[in-house]
């Protein structure tokens, strides 16, 4: 049930981060559960590789190539779901990081 209600929250998530920064569009509620389904599974399938392959870039610059990669994995998920859209490198910095805020703010509002 948890799970269920993480994916609904990480949904209205993208939807609130499209209404608050015009970069990323999202053209329902339907896309943004599919992208946030999507993202979710790159997360867990595809970001764990890069970040080992990225490793030493990673380390010289303590850290915050992370959030490159985090980027380029939001990108990405928009490219591939359709009715969610980035517009640039930018945009999906943003967005991602917009996105990370609220996803931690929900998730410490449903954690038991």
């Amino acid at each position: 049930m948890t799970l269920l209600l993480r994916w609904l929250l990480n949904g209205v998530a993208l939807m609130l981060v499209a209404y608050l920064y015009s970069g990323v569009t999202v053209t329902g509620i339907v896309p943004a559960l599919i992208a946030a389904l999507v993202l979710g599974l790159v997360n867990a399938v595809i970001r764990p590789i890069l970040v080992i392959l990225t490793l030493p870039v990673t380390l010289l610059t303590l850290g915050l190539f992370i959030f490159v990669i985090n980027a380029l994995l939001f990108w990405l998920v928009a490219e591939m779901v359709p009715g969610f859209r980035v517009t640039g490198f930018m945009a999906a910095l943003i967005g991602s990081l917009m996105f990370s805020v609220i996803t931690i703010i929900t998730s410490w509002l449903i954690s038991d």
